[in-house]
């Protein structure tokens, strides 16, 4: 059984800081690229950063690239995202996306809610 369980969201002050993880299981980890998505009340859901099945590549998204950082750990099958200098922008579900190196397979985990407010 395929499972992307999201943690880490939570109610941050604007300037803090924050990590989510995402642990995958029911499928080859290291054969999958991994993003992380967000979508505001209203909004549409957005890629804010994704990183390649070897973790060497990232990306994000010009509204938060130098604040976000991705990364995976493939022996523990987890990916993270390291967010800094908060703002209530950045307030969203966040989620976590596996796709498929060869054939784009994709899963979704259920979302994790960060919420930037003082």
């Amino acid at each position: 059984q395929v499972q992307l369980v999201e943690s880490g969201g939570g109610l941050v002050q604007p300037g803090g800081s924050l990590t989510l993880s995402c642990a995958a299981s029911g499928f080859t980890f290291n054969t999958y690229s991994m993003r992380w998505h967000r979508q505001a009340p209203g909004k549409e859901r957005e890629l804010v950063a994704l990183i390649t099945s070897t973790g060497t590549i990232t990306n994000y998204a010009d509204s938060v690239r130098g604040r976000f950082t991705i990364s995976r750990d493939n022996l523990k099958n987890t990916v993270y995202l390291q967010i800094e200098k908060l703002k209530p922008e950045d307030t969203a579900t966040y989620y976590c996306r596996a796709v498929r190196d060869w054939d784009q397979n994709a899963y979704w985990g259920q979302g994790t809610q960060v919420t930037v407010s003082s």
